[in-house]
This record gives C-alpha cells, sequence and structure tokens, in this order.
C-alpha cells in the first residue's frame, strides 16, 4: 500500500500541494542582488553577473534561505540559455525544480514563473517535449490566480509557443504567439514584447511556407515596435534586440539588423 508508481520527473502533479510558509531567519537581499545584477548587465559585465549569481547562490543555500538560493537559480536560468552552457544549465533547471517540490511551491505564481523560466531552458537546450507539460501545468496555476490580462501570460504564451514549434505542432503555436499578442497589448509600454512576437510569428509561418507574406508583414511590424518613440532605450531594450536581431538577419534585413545592434552597443556602453 506505500508503493507508489515511479513517474516522469517532469509530472506537473509533482508541483502540488500547500507551499511551505516556514520563514528564514537570516535571508538574503534579494531585491539589493538583483538592482546590481541589472547595473552589471547594463554595462555589459556578463562575466562579473555570473559571478554576482553564483556568490549569492552559495550564501543563501549556507544560509537555509531556499527562497534567496531559488531566487538566485532562476536568474542563472536566464543566463545560462544566454551563454549556452548546457551543463550549467541545466544543473539550474534541477535545483530550481528540486526546491519548488520539496517547499510545495508549483501551485503558487511566484513558484510557476519559476517553472516557465526552467521550462524554457529545457527548450533552448533541446528538450521541448518535456517543457511542454509544466508549460501546461503554469497556465492552470497562472488562470486559477491571475487576471487574463497580466502581462505574465505574454511570456508563458510565448514560450509554450516556441516549444510547440519545435515540437512541430504549429496550430498551437500559432494560438500561444496570437494570445501572447492579446495579453500584450493590454500592458503599458508593449513595444518590447510586441516586436519578440511578431519575430516568433514570422519564424513560425517560415517554418511551414518561406513564401508565406505574411513574413515580410510581421517583421516590418516588428521594426516598427523597436523604433517606436516612447520606447526607452534602456538594458531591457538591448536585450530584447538580442532575441530580434537574429531574425532579421535570418530573413535578410542586414541594414536593420545591423542598426539595431549598433543601438544594442551604444546602449551597453552608456552613450
Amino acid at each position: 500500500m506505500d508503493y507508489i508508481e515511479p513517474c516522469c520527473c517532469f509530472d506537473s502533479s509533482a508541483y502540488r500541494g500547500i507551499p511551505d510558509a516556514e520563514p528564514c531567519r537570516n535571508p538574503i537581499d534579494v531585491p539589493a542582488v538583483i538592482r546590481e545584477l541589472d547595473a552589471l548587465y547594463n554595462a555589459g559585465r556578463e562575466r562579473d553577473a555570473l559571478a554576482l549569481l553564483e556568490q549569492w547562490r552559495d550564501t543563501a543555500r549556507s544560509r537555509g534561505d531556499w527562497r534567496g538560493e531559488l531566487s538566485m537559480l532562476s536568474e542563472l536560468l536566464g543566463y545560462h540559455r544566454r551563454d549556452g552552457d548546457r551543463e550549467k544549465a541545466m544543473a539550474a533547471v534541477n535545483g530550481a525544480l528540486d526546491l519548488i517540490r520539496i517547499h510545495r511551491m508549483g501551485a503558487t505564481v511566484s513558484g510557476a514563473t519559476v517553472l516557465i523560466n526552467a521550462a524554457t531552458t529545457l527548450k533552448a537546450f533541446g528538450r521541448a517535449k518535456e517543457s511542454l507539460p509544466i508549460f501546461e501545468h503554469c497556465a492552470r496555476v497562472y488562470a486559477d490566480n491571475l487576471d487574463p490580462t497580466d502581462y505574465r501570460f505574454a511570456g508563458l504564451y510565448n514560450n509554450m509557443g516556441l516549444s510547440y514549434e519545435d515540437e512541430g505542432d504549429y496550430l498551437q503555436a500559432e494560438r500561444s504567439f496570437r494570445l501572447a499578442l492579446n495579453v500584450i497589448a493590454h500592458s503599458r509600454n508593449p513595444e518590447n514584447e510586441l516586436a519578440v512576437t511578431c519575430c516568433n510569428l514570422a519564424e513560425l509561418y517560415d517554418r511551414q511556407d518561406p513564401e508565406d507574406p505574411r513574413i515580410g508583414e510581421y517583421m516590418e511590424m516588428a521594426w516598427e515596435y523597436l523604433n517606436a518613440e516612447s520606447l526607452p532605450h534602456n538594458g531591457y531594450h538591448a536585450f530584447t534586440i538580442s532575441k530580434c536581431a537574429p531574425s532579421f538577419d535570418y530573413f535578410g534585413y542586414f541594414l536593420y539588423a545591423k542598426e539595431l545592434k549598433e543601438r544594442a552597443e551604444q546602449i551597453y556602453a552608456g552613450t
């Protein structure tokens, strides 16, 4: 009667339960770490950012501050998606999933947000099939707890759409991207996110038919969004450029791509 059938480690049922509310007596100052991290990113000091994250993850663990450790792991997931270090990325995925299971955070919005980050990392390293049950679980958690126009749905839908696309389910991928567009339209200063989603749609249509006229339409829309007068040229905009510029290069918009890359370099140089 005590036997439990083994299940896939990505089975979303593993994330249910009552969250651990036990406070840590000596937590790390996560907001202060994030401010320092943002400053390093804005200055283009990527290696220093990694050292900062690893240092504070170790500090949080030594203090028994699992919430702080989970925050640092979530940041490391994004970092290693960019630097392509598969081994460290998967270690961060496994560390984050373990903490979420142990402390029963998977049915909370904060836990689901980290799960989305982990699933996105799985997809980035060729494991889209394993990411989809996690994305679908997170969609249920968000639906239970957030307003349908909450901006967090946009990131969920965009990343879920990319996983569906990798798995060849183009209908669901397009549906996810269009859901993302609908959510983004309700947010403030939506241009960065709209540009990313337009690039996603253009690449989706290219996979199905390289002659699809919608490819050009969505790339031109992405360019317009990235050049909106109200759009601040800050670190987040530079990060958005890093996601969109490869699409402009791929589709032959070389001058657009060149201008965007130069803009990002100027942002990082502080000019």
